[in-house]
């Protein structure tokens, strides 16, 4: 079955006709990047105040992209979403404040997701941070090559004992876990640890995913390598790709330090390797299991076509297609009423512990006018759609 991708009943019969409203209004406020920055400004100053705002950022910004503040919140949101084939991914919005009892206590909240999500069948994934277990200064240095001291050996094995303890708990309830990217300049140690934790899990299915940026100059061609080294070491490759998250920091830090920009020239670049990436891992499906994590519509059905080429099934578990909850509903739900495996990332935590969370997402989409606007027009095209079906019922 052939996804129609436009298709917007589909995509939005989840929604009321006062949530999408409510959807409208937010992706027009967001649309501007005025406004938001202006928004943005009111929210941190009004959170340093403590003003009761908590009842207005639930409603609107929280609500639109966040599965709720406890994981019973986020369970029935995975629940809604699963009555249209579509996948969950626990990922806890909180960010930690930099300590080890915090690492520690994220360890306990990520194990806590993962027993949770081992009871709800449309809960497949969880998602965590290498940062969320390990100090980035560490990280920062480990990244550079210079030689670390005793305790930071020590420190670091802590934080690859963590991660080691969430993927095993993760291994032994059947869930997968994606280990985001980060920053270019703290990457390759989270790749190391991250290949650790594949080489273990990853022998007879996929436990463990890592992350692609597509965006970075040589991130295909470490794709190919990271494929090749999992076949020579006898273990499966979990390959999530995304175009990347950190361009203006990455480009202003290369710009400030005087090193080459890690960044593609243009966008085109970006969409090249992205798409190849995605076909060299179809060309390889038998060593490796494939999150597309893209709300790029070319991406997703070329890769759809790409799988009738291949003879892949859509409903194959070894290719899975993955938007950010609250967006791009018209991939989701279309390509999940078609049959493919579809995954929303669904973040979750305490209100005011997930603000930064939402204030990045808000900026992100200012950032991407054309995607702000293809939701607009496609909310719109489902508010009409239903006022007409309404006209002509009465």
């Amino acid at each position: 079955m052939h996804p129609e991708i436009g298709n917007t009943e589909t995509a939005f019969k989840y929604r009321t006709d006062k949530d999408l409203k409510r959807t409208y209004f937010l992706y027009s406020f967001i649309a501007s990047p005025r406004r938001t920055r202006l928004g943005v400004g009111a929210v941190q100053a009004a959170m340093a105040f403590h003003l009761p705002i908590g009842g207005i950022l639930k409603s609107t910004i929280f609500k639109q992209f966040c599965g709720g503040e406890t994981l019973d919140e986020t369970g029935k949101t995975a629940d809604m979403l699963g009555k249209y084939n579509v996948g969950s991914i626990l990922d806890y919005g909180v960010e930690g404040a930099g300590s080890e009892a915090e690492y520690d206590k994220a360890v306990e909240e990520c194990i806590r997701a993962i027993r949770f999500a081992a009871t709800n069948k449309d809960i497949p994934f969880v998602s965590l941070k290498v940062t969320g277990y390990c100090r980035f200064g560490l990280l920062v240095k480990m990244n550079s090559g210079t030689t670390i001291t005793t305790s930071e050996m020590q420190e670091w094995q802590r934080a690859v004992n963590r991660i080691n303890e969430i993927c095993s708990a993760a291994s032994d309830r059947s869930i997968k876990v994606l280990i985001d990217a980060e920053e270019t300049w703290i990457q390759n140690p989270c790749n190391d640890i991250t290949v650790q934790m594949m080489q273990k899990f990853n022998r007879r299915n996929v436990v463990v995913f890592n992350t692609f940026q597509m965006y970075c100059h040589g991130t295909l061609f470490y794709l190919q390598e990271a494929t090749k080294h999992a076949i020579e070491n006898d273990y499966l490759l979990g390959a999530k790709l995304v175009r990347g998250a950190y361009m203006e920091k990455e480009r202003a830090r290369a710009k400030q330090w005087q090193y080459t920009d890690p960044i593609q020239p243009d966008k085109e670049s970006t969409d090249k390797d992205y798409d190849e990436a995605v076909q060299f891992c179809m060309q390889n499906i038998d060593k490796l299991s494939l999150f597309i994590g893209t709300h790029n519509e070319k991406s997703c059905m070329r890769a759809v076509e790409l799988m009738n080429k291949y003879g892949i099934a859509s409903s194959d578990n070894c290719v899975v297609f993955s938007q950010l909850f609250g967006m791009s509903d018209h991939i989701s739900f279309n390509l999940a009423a078609a049959g493919y495996k579809v995954a929303k990332y669904l973040p979750y935590g305490p209100l005011r512990s997930v603000v930064p969370y939402l204030l990045r997402r808000a900026m992100e989409n200012t950032s991407v006018g054309n995607q702000t606007g293809r939701e607009l027009s496609l909310i719109r095209k489902e508010i009409n759609r239903r006022r007409l079906r309404g006209s002509s019922a009465q």
